[in-house]
């Protein structure tokens, strides 16, 4: 098989999903495949399943990779280590880069997931030509990549961006799976959009919806989304509740980083045109004066899939030409 010196594979490692794709030099996906977290049970069947679709996609494609980025939540960047993920199903710290290299037999770049996404934006999204922006990445859990004066924010291990974790104003007090209360992630995650849905069903008994009509244990974001479509109006309250915690939060990182833009990405993001309204009235109200009436709000340029893919290729590239 031909080895092309710019192709690489990159890997998103989700709460949800684990998608795995093949990206040539021009940063185009010839290729890509996805299965559930969930169905690798320990961090050696993640990686063999990660090396079975690579091998599967370089069959597909004709595309032999020559090097690979990998994305995925409390990546250390340092150490190629995922540390403690309250969102994936394996525990403690996973040796992910070095387990990667032996299992797919090339050089492999490991990045926090959102700095991916942010990555893939800044090449072929929303933010391209931008050099200050934020890509807020609300999906399974909520996490931020941060691109400031033309360089993507790292921190000293590489968890620079978990905005997902900063307390939101004025909260309910609901419980963060990283221990604290009134994370922005309890809020603007799918699950907790669902939660928000759940409470207002209960606070307002009489208040025709179709969302009863799903079991409580199985309503979605996406369900949720579809009823707004509707004009359900308690799908509608429950998007305009979500992106006034988004936009109050906002202010606080608008205050901190001074972005152009901030781009909503992932599923919750599908939802942009029911919580733009609210974002942005929420955001001017608690914005510093210096930042109301600058910053922009968008949805992801690019579909789901290929924005964390292309971020994660783009940083394997970097170390071809090297």
């Amino acid at each position: 098989m031909k080895q092309y010196k710019k192709c690489v594979a990159a890997v998103d490692i989700g709460g949800t999903n684990i998608v795995v794709g093949i990206v040539d030099g021009e940063g185009k996906v010839c290729g890509r495949l996805c299965a559930p977290t969930r169905s690798f049970a320990t961090p050696d069947a993640l990686v063999g399943g990660i090396a079975d679709m690579t091998s599967r996609l370089a069959a597909d494609t004709g595309l032999a990779p020559a090097a690979c980025g990998v994305g995925a939540p409390c990546l250390n960047a340092c150490t190629g280590c995922i540390e403690n993920a309250t969102d994936l199903p394996w525990h403690g710290v996973i040796p992910l880069r070095e387990m990667l290299e032996k299992g797919l037999e090339v050089p492999v770049v490991a990045v926090n997931d959102a700095n991916a996404a942010a990555a893939g934006e800044g090449l072929a999204g929303a933010a391209r030509g931008l050099a200050d922006y934020i890509v807020l990445t609300l999906g399974t859990g909520v996490g931020a990549g941060i691109v400031a004066d033309g360089h993507l924010l790292r921190g000293s291990r590489g968890f620079a961006g978990e905005l997902g974790h900063v307390r939101v104003y004025d909260g309910e007090g609901r419980p963060c799976s990283c221990g604290r209360p009134d994370c922005l992630q309890t809020y603007a995650s799918s699950h907790g959009v669902v939660e928000t849905a759940l409470r207002l069903l209960g606070a307002s008994p009489d208040t025709p919806s179709a969302l009863r009509d799903t079991p409580a244990d199985r309503l979605t974001a996406r369900h949720i989304g579809f009823a707004a479509a509707d004009g359900d109006p308690v799908a509608l309250e429950t998007w305009r509740l979500t992106g006034e915690r988004i936009g109050a939060s906002c202010a606080a990182f608008a205050a901190a980083f001074d972005p152009d833009l901030i781009v909503l990405f992932g599923g919750v993001a599908a939802a942009f045109p029911f919580m733009e309204k609210s974002i942005n009235d929420s955001f001017l109200r608690h914005a510093l004066f210096l930042n109301a009436g600058h910053i922009r709000f968008c949805r992801s340029a690019l579909s789901d899939a290929d924005a964390p893919i292309i971020g994660a290729a783009a940083m394997a590239l970097d170390t071809l030409d090297a």
